[in-house]
C-alpha cells in the first residue's frame, strides 16, 4: 500500500517503462500468440492492462484519457503500446494533481471489498505487473526477444557476453 504520493509516482514510472518495454517488443503477428486454444491472446492482455488503467483509477474518481473496456483490441502492435504509453502518463498526472498523502488513506468500495486508495494504487500496480509476466512466456512463444524487467534476460546476458542464469 502506498502511503506517500511520491512514492507511487516513482514505483509508477519505473513499473510504467518496464511495461513500455514489453509493448514495444510486441510485434502485430505476435498479438495472436496464445498459450492454449481458449487462452487470453497476448493482445488481449496488452490491451486489458491499457485499458484497466482507465477502470481501476476512474472507480475511486480519477480521469484517465485511456481506452474503455468497450474499445475494441487493436491489430497494431505499436496502437496498443501508444494507448498504454498515454493512459500511463495520464495516470500520473491525476495522482499527483488530485491527490495528497492525506487522500491516499481515503477508503473506497472496490470491486466487493474496501481498499485504501494508496491499496487501489498498489493493486494496479501489481495488476500490471502480473500481465506483463504472462506477456514474458506469451512472447517466448511466440519467438520474440524478452526485455529484462527486473534483471537482465536470457538476451540481455548474451549482449553482455556473460552466459545466461540457469
Amino acid at each position: 500500500m502506498f502511503r506517500k504520493v511520491d512514492d507511487f509516482a516513482k514505483a509508477w514510472d519505473y513499473e510504467t517503462k518496464a511495461t513500455i518495454k514489453v509493448m514495444t517488443a510486441l510485434t502485430d503477428a505476435s498479438l495472436s500468440q496464445k498459450v492454449s486454444e481458449d487462452g487470453r491472446s497476448l493482445g488481449f492482455l496488452a490491451w486489458h492492462i491499457t485499458q484497466t488503467l482507465s477502470e481501476m483509477p476512474g472507480l475511486v474518481g480519477l480521469t484517465i484519457e485511456a481506452p474503455e473496456f468497450s474499445d475494441e483490441c487493436p491489430t497494431s502492435a505499436a496502437e496498443i503500446a501508444a494507448a498504454f504509453e498515454t493512459a500511463a502518463r495520464s495516470v500520473a498526472a491525476e495522482v499527483m494533481s488530485n491527490w495528497t498523502d492525506d487522500t491516499l488513506l481515503l477508503e473506497d468500495e472496490m470491486y466487493g471489498e474496501t481498499w485504501s486508495r494508496g491499496m487501489t494504487l498498489f493493486y494496479l500496480i501489481a495488476h500490471q505487473g502480473h500481465h506483463r509476466g504472462q506477456m514474458t512466456v506469451l512472447m517466448r512463444q511466440a519467438g520474440l526477444a524478452v526485455p529484462g524487467i527486473y534483471g537482465p534476460s536470457k538476451e540481455e546476458w548474451a549482449a553482455f557476453g556473460a552466459p545466461a542464469m540457469p
